[in-house]
């Protein structure tokens, strides 16, 4: 429910002249309802005013438009206003242009009020991206060429004023400016946008608008330009590193790994897709291995690891073994991993805090079902999310499996999407995880019986190609809602779209 004042604020926000008129006047108390309802209301002169007259130190747009105080979360952070956003960014370089043209007498009697805008936690539009939202990648490529633009203007004003006081001949160069603000942001860098965010960077330190990586999201990239960015982030500052499509291989990652031991807070380390396969190591790559496995031991604050897609089969307690803290997430999907890992898994540390666990793209139907049950027994006390998408398990595996899966009593999400399982199956599915009361979100598979030959598959990406009855799988997917209603679970989430949910990890649990 809004409050009074957020109903208020709506209607101050509505009239920009009036407002404009009124903010010298307005008690800073208010400016946090005002600009949660000019940024929900899409008023973007009025977020310019509010921008500029910021007055505390921190603009913080999780803090501010999660927040409700004032009215309840309406998913802002979800897909940001790609309007207001540039608006938010335009407002902070005004703000800087403007104090900077006070001079230094003018910049000390007006005691710069902002110095930082916290743009975190803003969550990119996924797949489908709306022409209205703002993705992480064009955040990234924005404030990019906002920070290089600043910082050419300061540098040639700076120039400008050294000319006119020493004449023609500049002795020394302006030091960095006295007044900036920073950006605290997530970054999404990929071969298009790596020029411009590398010149971002390398300019940032004296820059008025500074960026400061929380989280970097680094795609299909080479190791040189990987290993080029990575020493241009502050030590200080980092919190996950995602490194995702570059066939990096074992070798790159060793001359990657030793650059990540001097992020000192750097909790979640992402390498999906990163080309490695244990299997048929030579007696170099051996070595390899044993090195990244040490290096990743010192990485003492790591709390999130994702391995995905490497072939990691029977290596899980070298390369987990020497970590120095328990993992509260661990990703692992498509690593052909055999009992023998999944048995490590259960009995080491990091059973004691796992909070999330992905083992898609396994075969857990076979040798690998009562390690899996007994690692899931384990965790059953803490888990809050499970994705088992791909993993072959059928109607018979799903006694044993919903018996343990009761016990996840905070589980929030499961993923079962692309396993063989009937509609009989998932009715029986639903009466058991409604029990489940923090559980929100359960991804599903098309049923079997919806196929037109269910006898036929031998994979799941056959279970995708083939073709289905589509009134039959929506009969089914009525039933289910059906069923939720009756156990008063409209609470819960039933889907057969893997992409509706956002990918969440330990951080954000």
């Amino acid at each position: 429910m809004k409050s009074l004042v957020f109903v208020c604020a709506q209607k101050v926000v509505s009239d920009h002249s009036s407002l404009r008129r009124a903010l010298d006047f307005m008690p800073k108390e208010l400016y946090p309802a005002l600009f949660q309802a000019a940024f929900l209301g899409k008023k973007t002169l009025v977020l310019q005013d509010l921008v500029q007259t910021w007055p505390f130190a921190v603009l913080s747009f999780q803090k501010l438009l999660n927040s409700d105080r004032h009215c309840d979360p309406v998913g802002a952070m979800e897909k940001p206003s790609k309007l207001c956003v540039q608006t938010i960014i335009l407002g902070v370089i005004t703000y800087l242009s403007d104090a900077l043209a006070k001079g230094p007498e003018g910049q000390r009697a007006g005691k710069q009020r902002l110095r930082l805008l916290d743009m975190t936690g803003i969550q990119d539009d996924g797949l489908e991206q709306n022409p209205d939202t703002m993705s992480l990648w064009s955040r990234t490529v924005t404030l990019a060429k906002a920070c290089i633009d600043v910082s050419k203007r300061h540098g040639e004003e700076a120039t400008q004023a050294w000319k006119r006081r020493r004449g023609s001949h500049i002795t020394a160069l302006p030091a960095a400016s006295p007044v900036y603000v920073e950006v605290r942001v997530d970054l999404f860098v990929n071969s298009t946008s790596y020029g411009v965010l590398r010149e971002a960077l390398l300019v940032s330190s004296h820059s008025p608008l500074r960026l400061q990586c929380r989280d970097l999201r680094a795609e299909e990239l080479s190791l040189r330009s990987t290993a080029g960015l990575l020493e241009l982030l502050s030590p200080g500052s980092v919190r996950q590193i995602d490194l995702r499509f570059n066939n990096l291989g074992l070798s790159g990652l060793n001359v990657l790994l030793p650059q990540l031991a001097k992020f000192s807070r750097l909790q979640s380390l992402k390498l999906p897709y990163s080309n490695v396969d244990v299997r048929r190591l030579s007696p170099v790559m051996e070595e390899g291995l044993q090195s990244f496995a040490s290096q990743l031991g010192q990485l003492g604050a790591l709390r999130e690891l994702n391995l995905g897609s490497s072939r990691l089969s029977g290596r899980l307690r070298q390369l987990l073994g020497g970590l120095q803290r328990p993992l509260e997430s661990l990703e692992l999907a498509f690593c052909s991993l055999l009992p023998m890992d999944l048995s490590y898994l259960s009995q080491s540390v990091h059973v004691s805090s796992l909070r999330k666990l992905d083992l898609s793209g396994n075969n857990l139907s076979d040798l690998l079902l009562t390690p899996f049950l007994q690692v899931l027994s384990e965790v059953s006390g803490r888990l809050l999310y499970l994705d088992v998408m791909e993993c072959k398990l059928k109607d018979a595996h799903l006694g044993t499996l919903m018996t343990i899966l009761r016990r996840c009593s905070h589980l929030r999400y499961l993923g079962l999407f692309c396993n063989p399982i009937s509609s009989d199956g998932l009715r029986m599915v639903l009466q058991n995880l409604v029990q489940l009361a923090e559980l929100r979100l359960v991804v599903y598979p098309f049923p079997v019986d919806c196929y037109s030959d269910a006898t036929q598959f031998a994979s799941s990406a056959a279970l995708l190609d083939s073709s289905f009855d589509h009134d039959k799988l929506a009969r089914v997917g009525e039933e289910l809602q059906q069923m939720l209603l009756g156990a008063q679970r409209a609470d819960m989430v039933w889907t057969t779209d893997m992409y509706v949910h956002r990918t969440l990890d330990s951080l954000s649990l």
